[in-house]
């Protein structure tokens, strides 16, 4: 095989494979991983199973690709919220905005199953949570102290701590079963409560505003 024929033949090679992350994120998100099965990924793509299984040896290791592409895009998004925001305060507001729309479309078990059943793609969440939650957190508040939005008093790593567990517990089906609450309005109230908790009345003002203004 020459090399132009042989790096055609990677190229697509990798577009299969990405399509097979791709399609099998849909599917963990809207119905959660336990319950997806290599068949269902096959049907949802219209391939056969033995295509993905000449990519990933099994679910497991799909899984870890899945979780690796998806926190990578996820640290890539909130680090563009940050960038493009004029102040702490519409860096949370827009956080919020991202977190709503994501939350939209994810199965509540999501983060029960990788826990109970891919122990290391678990590890790879909990290493997202220290490398990306934890240190947006607290440069978010650093900020917001130094604007005068966020309370003087207020620790940035005692309340980046609780902020980041408070995403995990929202997830946790022994506190909040899905026969009982529902994720988004969840997530959403934990979110609320953590950002009243930190402003000040200047703060408040501002979030306040922005709200109004895209309502």
């Amino acid at each position: 095989m020459c090399l132009k024929s042989f790096l055609s033949f990677a190229a697509m090679e990798n577009e299969v494979r990405d399509r097979i992350i791709v399609g099998s994120d849909e599917l963990f998100m809207r119905l959660g991983i336990k319950s997806v099965t290599m068949d269902d990924i096959a049907s949802h793509l219209s391939i056969s199973k033995k295509t993905i299984y000449q990519h990933f040896k099994d679910k497991n290791e799909l899984v870890i690709a899945v979780s690796k592409v998806h926190m990578e895009t996820d640290q890539c998004e909130v680090l563009e919220i940050s960038n493009v925001s004029d102040n702490a305060v519409q860096e949370l507001y827009f956080i919020s905005l991202y977190i709503r729309k994501h939350m939209l479309k994810m199965n509540p078990s999501i983060l029960f199953d990788l826990k109970k059943y891919h122990p290391k793609a678990w590890d790879l969440f909990k290493e997202h949570q220290r490398n990306c939650i934890y240190k947006t957190v607290v440069a978010n508040i650093e900020r917001g102290k130094k604007e005068g939005s966020f309370r003087e008093e207020v620790n940035p790593e005692i309340l980046a701590v609780l902020r980041m567990n408070s995403i995990e517990i929202g997830f946790d089906p022994s506190i909040y079963p899905s026969s009982k609450f529902n994720l988004l309005e969840v997530q959403m109230q934990l979110f609320d409560h953590f950002v009243h908790g930190i402003v000040t009345a200047k703060g408040l003002k501002q979030l306040e505003q922005y709200v109004k203004d895209n309502q």
